[in-house]
């Protein structure tokens, strides 16, 4: 099969060959022995001849193959590709790939590939100071006040050794389409995803309990043990719900327009408390608050599909298009339309690289289950 990938990248396959490495991915579960979507990106930059027009010709039908041996009843789960396979062999070749048959040139019914016009999110927030004021951080641009200090990446805050007489709070602000990271001046390491708020203390008062509050959206918390802070608590302050930590990691998932908030544990111990309820987690337990109802409940989760955000990957596990589509919209600042509404059930399996254009996800999936899709803008139409 090596041999054969090799082929491949230089543009010496077969149709059966083709037919080979498609049959091949689509069975294959680990693919680490495999090129880089890095490695593979920098074979196709040393072949920059290729043409289009056939490029499209094999997209079309290694569309058709896989389309014809997929036979499963929609509601049944549907299997993406790794990303990096994904993005090599449906992504790229949309645009970069030509395969020779060396027996005969049989053209086959084009389709027409969509420009991408949408662009994956980045580092970017609104820094609101204590005053009232606000600054634009965003990757390439430096920032530094005399409490902190940012590349454009990640704000840090400054442990003073002097205690504050009070406390005065910033809020840090992720539009969609954005992510950030701050580290809080106790230590404590903070990553937020795209539409989150939280409010934080410049500098926390020694030996009383540090708060911070997720005002809403998704944030994953390093938090530095109070053993470090002369026992001094750390809580996280949510809607309805506060956490006391009594561990190091966790996630915290609480967006304005989901009516439950998801608590995930990796490391250490946290407690959740509402007016009625408490509830103790060990890692890998998630618990989820229904904050119409204010009932709560606790299940065991695979914590490197809640937390892969943070790591650079999207990682779905049974998950619903209409649930995907909820967390590609944020990250891409889009607004998604379902034509037909029967594709809102459909349950995915699989991991996409964040840095990948919404037209490659979108392939992928119209590979196994979307009839067709429709970009206006920054609107997409699934039909």
């Amino acid at each position: 099969m090596k041999k054969i990938f090799v082929k491949y990248i230089n543009r010496e396959c077969t149709e059966e060959e083709v037919h080979q490495i498609i049959e091949y991915f689509k069975a294959s579960i680990d693919l680490d022995d495999f090129p880089t979507i890095e490695s593979v990106q920098n074979l196709l930059d040393a072949h920059p001849d290729m043409e289009l027009d056939d490029a499209d010709r094999i997209y079309n039908n290694i569309q058709k193959r896989v389309s014809q041996q997929e036979n499963k009843p929609a509601k049944k789960k549907r299997y993406l590709w790794k990303y990096a396979v994904a993005a090599i062999f449906i992504g790229l070749i949309a645009t970069t790939y030509v395969v020779r048959n060396n027996t005969s040139n049989i053209p086959l019914e084009t389709t027409p590939i969509l420009v991408n016009t949408i662009v994956p999110g980045k580092d970017k927030a609104t820094l609101t100071l204590e005053d009232g004021s606000l600054i634009s951080l965003e990757k390439g641009a430096s920032f530094k006040t005399k409490n902190a200090k940012s590349n454009g990446e990640q704000i840090v805050y400054q442990n003073a050794k002097s205690n504050p007489s009070s406390i005065k709070y910033n809020y840090l602000t992720i539009p969609r389409g954005g992510q950030f990271s701050l580290k809080l001046s106790d230590g404590t390491e903070v990553w937020l995803n795209s539409e989150s708020q939280l409010k934080y203390p410049v500098r926390f008062i020694e030996e009383e309990t540090r708060e911070v509050e997720l005002v809403y959206g998704e944030a994953y918390f390093d938090v530095s043990p109070s053993t470090n802070h002369k026992g001094a608590k750390f809580k996280v302050l949510n809607n309805t719900q506060e956490i006391e930590v009594l561990g190091t990691e966790f996630n915290i998932k609480a967006y304005k327009d989901e009516v439950n908030i998801y608590t995930t544990l990796v490391e250490g111990k946290v407690a959740i408390n509402t007016p009625n309820l408490k509830q103790l987690l060990t890692p890998n337990q998630q618990s989820i608050l229904d904050t119409q109802n204010n009932t709560l409940s606790v299940i065991k989760v695979d914590v490197l599909e809640v937390i892969s955000w943070k790591e650079g990957v999207f990682s779905f596990i049974n998950k619903p298009l209409k649930d995907i589509m909820k967390v590609l919209s944020r990250w891409y600042d889009i607004d998604i339309i379902f034509e037909n509404k029967e594709l809102e059930s459909v349950e995915f399996i699989g991991t996409l690289n964040k840095n990948q254009s919404i037209d490659e996800v979108l392939s992928i999936m119209k590979s196994f289950s979307l009839n067709n899709y429709e970009i206006k803008g920054d609107t997409i139409i699934l039909n």
